[in-house]
């Protein structure tokens, strides 16, 4: 059993990884803007408050061994190319903030959802749609991924940038493949639920630490 804090508790992949958690029987506490909001899982410890405010992080990572960072872009609609409601560089303050307290309060492991052309995968863009994102909405969550891989990558943690492919609803469970980036062809999904699994699995089992592997569905 490990005392969790998850951010971004309330996203769309977020609320799996609070699921998959409790069903593991770990201690979990989530910080939220809104926790009445939530609809977590009993066992789930709901603080209120956000990353952009590290006073809030303080307080909600007491007691924690590890952080998971479920955190993500807040868009006006689905639409990929939707334009951004989050404040720029949101991701990249708050992951500072987490690292800033986890150096306070001796919490070494944190793991991160990020995505897969995030980084130096930025390299592994196709020309046409690099020059796309320059002039889409897409630009600004890309530069807060790439902020939040610079501040990981310097910090003195047991830190895993988990870069997942295009990120699917489906309910059905199928195997998770993970490689890092280059070394093999990733699959073109991966279900919400499944990738929060990994994360989890990252935690218990202490892999990838230093690393950002590519994650996708091996099925489906």
């Amino acid at each position: 059993m490990t005392n969790l804090l998850v951010l971004g508790g309330s996203g769309r992949t977020g609320i799996h990884v609070l699921v998959h958690a409790v069903a593991r029987g770990h201690r979990v506490r989530a910080l939220a803007r809104n926790p009445d909001a939530v609809r977590a899982p009993v066992g789930v410890e709901l603080i209120q408050g956000t990353p952009s405010n590290i006073d809030d992080l303080r307080k909600a990572a007491q007691g924690s061994e590890a952080v998971i960072s479920a955190l993500n872009n807040s868009r006006a609609s689905d639409n990929p190319w939707a334009k951004p409601v989050s404040p720029p560089m949101f991701m990249t303050d708050a992951i500072r903030n987490a690292l800033t307290v986890m150096g306070e309060q001796n919490i070494r492991r944190i793991v991160l959802t990020s995505t897969q052309n995030s980084g130096d995968g930025r390299d592994r863009f196709n020309p046409a749609f690099k020059a796309l994102v320059k002039l889409s909405n897409l630009k600004a969550a890309f530069d807060d991924h790439d902020g939040v891989d610079e501040v990981v990558r310097a910090s003195d943690t047991d830190w895993t940038l988990v870069r997942a492919v295009l990120l699917a609803d489906k309910p059905v469970v199928t195997p998770v493949r993970a490689a890092e980036a280059g070394t093999e062809k990733p699959g073109t999904r991966i279900n919400r639920g499944d990738l929060a699994g990994f994360l989890l699995d990252t935690v218990e089992q202490g892999t990838w630490i230093h690393k950002a592997p590519v994650v996708w569905n091996t099925q489906g």
